[in-house]
C-alpha cells in the first residue's frame, strides 16, 4: 500500500511539473521496456535451468555474457550512425525497433527448449538494445528541459526503478502460480507498448527535423 502511495505521489508531481510531451513520453515508453523485462529478470536462471534441456548455472552465465558482450560491440558503432545522420526520426526508428526485437526475443522464449535457441536470442536483445539505447538517449538528450536536466533524468530514474521492483516481485508470483509462458505473454505485451509510445511524438520530433539545419559530421564518442 505504501508502494503504491509512493508510486502515485511521484505519478502526481510529474503531472504537475513542466515536463515536455517528449520527455513524458520517453520515460513512461521505458517504464514500460524497464518494468516489462523486471519481471522476469529476477527468475531469469530459475527458468534456463528448469525449462532448457542441459540448463546449468554455467549456461545463465554464458547467456549474460553473450548478451552484454553483443551489446557493448553494437552500441558504439550504432551511436556514431546516428551522430552522422542527424534527423531525430533515425534516432526515434532505432528505439521503437530495438523494442519490437526485445518482444520477438520474449516471445522467443516461450519456445526455446535447447542452450543455443537461448544464445540466437540473447544475441537478437543485444541487437535491440544496442539500438535501443543510443536513440533513446539522444532524443531524451535533444528534448530534456533546460534548467531541468537533474530533475528530468532524476524522475526517469525513480520511475523505472519503482516499476522495476514492482515488476520483479509480482514476476516470481506469475511464474510460480500460473507458469513461464503467461507471464512471457505479460512482459512481450508491456513491451509492445513501449515500442509503441514512441510513435505518439512522431509529429513533434519530424517539426523539429524540418526546423533545425543538420550538417553530418563525425563525432569521437569518448
Amino acid at each position: 500500500m505504501r508502494l503504491f502511495l509512493l508510486s502515485k505521489f511521484c505519478y502526481d508531481r510529474v503531472m504537475r511539473t513542466k515536463i515536455n510531451k517528449v520527455i513524458k513520453t520517453l520515460i513512461f515508453a521505458d517504464i514500460a521496456l524497464v518494468g516489462g523485462l523486471g519481471f522476469v529478470a529476477p527468475i531469469f536462471a530459475i527458468f534456463l535451468t528448469n525449462r532448457i534441456q542441459g540448463g546449468s548455472i554455467e549456461m545463465v552465465g554464458y547467456a549474460a555474457a553473450i548478451y552484454l558482450i553483443i551489446k557493448s560491440l553494437v552500441v558504439v558503432p550504432f551511436a556514431k550512425y546516428l551522430d552522422r545522420n542527424h534527423g531525430g526520426k533515425d534516432d526515434l526508428w532505432f528505439v521503437i525497433i530495438g523494442s519490437f526485437l526485445a518482444v520477438l526475443v520474449v516471445i522467443g522464449y516461450i519456445f526455446v527448449y535447447l542452450p543455443w535457441h537461448i544464445y540466437g536470442l540473447q544475441v537478437i536483445y543485444a541487437l535491440g538494445m544496442g539500438m535501443n539505447i543510443p536513440g533513446y538517449t539522444a532524443i531524451f538528450t535533444r528534448h530534456i528541459d533546460k534548467g531541468h536536466e537533474a530533475f528530468d533524468w532524476s524522475v526517469r530514474s525513480a520511475f523505472i526503478g519503482i516499476g522495476g521492483g514492482i515488476a520483479g516481485a509480482l514476476g516470481g508470483i506469475i511464474a510460480h502460480r500460473f507458469g513461464f509462458t503467461l507471464l512471457f505473454m505479460g512482459i512481450a505485451f508491456f513491451i509492445f507498448i513501449s515500442a509503441l509510445l514512441p510513435l505518439l511524438i512522431m509529429k513533434q520530433i519530424s517539426s523539429q527535423d524540418k526546423k533545425v539545419s543538420r550538417i553530418p559530421i563525425i563525432r569521437d564518442i569518448q
